[in-house]
């Protein structure tokens, strides 16, 4: 997940439990510094300066390891926590030949650091899962890009399967290896038995994909826009879907709901607007689809200076990802940070009732470091993050996994 924020100190690492003008800050360790440029150890984030937009950069780390893939530099690499490279794949056609690392690597050779190659177009999204394998998602060449005729949805992507050591596996699509490809993908996501789970937008609605670790679809989940769940018992209101994402250690999804209310002119009593009314995380079983249980989301509140004065907001925090436990990581970015909410979703009355179901802290980086932010939270809670500043990207965590045993699971 990509967020641009403005956060600063570092702190000792605890959470409290206190008002946002209190909340505690989380201690974030700095890893290793990746330069901006197109050779193997670097990534290609040329767009950053001038009128060149935002590239694609995505990460995911896995028992201290970190995969990124780099949409405009068409690779994938593998660097240690503390800043070895490891391997890359990489599209031939459009990377210099590796300086540094082997090509053509047998099955049967040694090596400490290796290249393979492969046309990659336009890498995003992706997950690892407990056996190193990388999933990816890719773009199809424009000429295989088809429409779905019963959806209307742009058919134009795939998820790509590689080993450990980044050897092609195989591709995934709709219906299982070698399927149709898919509609826009929005996250890719591995469970703790190694199953792929693949959340597409499509002008409907969503659909999420679960398939096994082998590559065989188990699930299709379709979710209309219509379908959206409301609470029976509420006043009428608007809803907007923030998220959806599995649980990693059960067969669980959450959607996360924004709902909103209109708003009048009491002088003419005609609409004027919405505003942001709750928000809900629903919990639903993938095997039988049927809603489980639901916690609501308590808004932010905080101050804030504008034009000299103090001004009070209430605003929604967005859904990051959830951890083992039922364990639920939102944020939000405010002017001096961002803010970290963690929930208990795993029983929405005892989350809500019971001392320390939730807990509050702020993340902070420094001001230069805004160009462009990409998260990746691991299934035992480990928040990493890829910060881009105007000359090079940082890798860096915060641990929160080291206090997590202080919410009740």
């Amino acid at each position: 997940m990509k967020f641009p924020f403005i956060l600063f100190a570092l702190l000792p690492l605890f959470f409290s439990a206190c008002s946002q003008d209190q909340a505690a800050s989380i201690a974030r360790e700095d890893l290793f510094t990746l330069d901006i440029g197109r050779l193997e150890d670097q990534l290609a984030l040329y767009s950053l300066e001038g009128d060149r937009g935002i590239t694609a950069v995505n990460i995911a780390m896995r028992d201290g390891l970190f995969y990124i893939s780099d949409g405009k530099g068409q690779k994938i690499v593998q660097y240690t926590s503390y800043g070895d490279f490891i391997f890359m794949i990489f599209n031939e056609e459009t990377n210099p030949t590796p300086l540094s690392l082997r090509t053509n690597i047998e099955d049967s050779a040694a090596a400490t650091r290796w290249a393979f190659s492969w046309p990659l177009r336009e890498p995003g999204h992706l997950a690892v899962d407990s056996r190193k394998h990388i999933y990816v998602e890719d773009r199809l060449p424009d000429d295989r890009y088809s429409v779905d005729a019963e959806s209307r949805a742009l058919l134009d992507s795939t998820v790509l399967h590689f080993d450990q050591d980044g050897r092609f596996v195989e591709y995934l699509g709709q219906e299982g290896i070698g399927g149709s490809p898919f509609p826009r993908i929005t996250g890719i996501y591995t469970s703790i038995w190694d199953e792929i789970v693949v959340v597409c937008r499509i002008p409907s609605g969503w659909n999420i994909y679960w398939f096994d670790s082998t590559g065989m679809l188990l699930y299709l989940l379709p979710l209309k826009n219509s379908a959206v769940p409301v609470p029976p018992d509420w006043p009428k209101v608007s809803s907007s879907m923030d998220a959806i994402m599995p649980a990693p250690d059960s067969r669980t999804l959450y959607f996360k709901v924004d709902y909103y209310r209109d708003t009048f002119d009491e002088s003419t009593n005609t609409r004027s607007g919405n505003e942001s009314d709750s928000s809900i995380i629903w919990s639903m079983d993938v095997e039988n689809g049927s809603y489980t249980d639901r916690i609501e989301v308590p808004f932010l509140e905080y101050t804030f200076n504008e034009n000299g004065r103090k001004v009070s907001a209430r605003v929604l925090y967005s859904m990051l990802g959830a951890i083992r436990g039922g364990r639920i990581f939102l944020n939000f970015p405010l002017e001096s940070g961002y803010s970290i909410l963690i929930l208990n979703a795993g029983s929405a009355a005892d989350a809500a009732a019971a001392e320390g179901g939730q807990r509050q802290g702020t993340i902070r980086v420094d001001r230069d470091e805004l160009q462009l932010n990409t998260f990746d939270l691991s299934a035992d809670g480990i928040l990493s993050a890829l910060l881009v500043s105007n000359y090079e990207a940082k890798l860096v965590w915060w641990r929160t996994d080291k206090i997590l045993g202080a919410i009740a699971p």
